[in-house]
């Protein structure tokens, strides 16, 4: 483990989750953001810095009651500012590269990302590292990779929360580090190369329409 803390000096890692609407029909609409960054101080991955928002639907989509999870609310939500503007000032944090970005089943976060893509150039264009990837290298026949079994398999307690963006977070870098670790000592990665072949999405281009994002919230897969 101190040979990748070492190889991983230099990297920031941003762990991110989007909550979002699922509207029939259209893409999915993102209602709130949180991103934690890390990076390896003293051989140790430790926080330095966090960003959380709610993000503005838009006006034509409806927030249904089972969208208002842990405390969100409507009149909340119609006040925050909209996806453009929270996502220009998520990348305008990111001053001190190089980055990778980390989620629980990453293609979701990469293509809400992908539609903003003109308004945060440095997200847009950053390489994800996917916590279920790196779970399916480290855990052996589990039958879900989902957070929630992760979780459970570790004994990291559910936040409270869960379901929130900044919560789903915070037990996502818990994940990570973890994973790190084990996936370290089974010898499964010692670099950061190591790392994007075995766990790497590369940003996904730009896109007006992608009806599969809204899929993949809700698909098979337990993100």
């Amino acid at each position: 483990m101190t040979v990748l803390m070492d190889n991983l000096r230099g990297t920031t890692f941003v762990v991110i989750d989007f909550e979002a609407l699922t509207p029939v029909g259209r893409p999915a609409e993102p209602t709130e953001v949180a991103a934690l960054a890390l990076v390896v101080r003293d051989g140790r991955l430790v926080e330095d810095g966090r960003f959380e928002s709610l993000i503005q639907p838009p006006a034509e989509v409806p927030i249904t009651p089972r969208d208002l999870v842990h405390g969100m609310s409507e009149a909340a939500l119609r006040r925050a500012p909209g996806p453009a503007a929270v996502l220009a000032g998520l990348d305008q944090c990111l001053t001190a590269p190089s980055y990778r970005l980390v989620a629980q089943h990453a293609s979701t976060e990469a293509g809400l990302i992908a539609r903003q893509r003109q308004h945060c150039p440095v997200l847009g264009s950053t390489p994800f590292l996917d916590t279920l990837k790196m779970a399916k290298q480290v855990i052996r026949g589990m039958s879900s990779y989902g957070l929630d079994a992760l979780l459970r398999y570790y004994g990291i307690a559910q936040p409270p929360g869960r379901h929130r963006a900044m919560p789903d977070v915070e037990v996502t870098a818990d994940l990570f580090r973890r994973l790190l670790c084990d996936g370290a000592g089974a010898g499964h990665w010692s670099t950061l190369l190591d790392l994007d072949a075995a766990a790497g999405l590369r940003p996904k281009p730009e896109t007006s329409v992608d009806v599969s994002v809204q899929e993949s919230l809700f698909g098979v897969q337990e993100a």
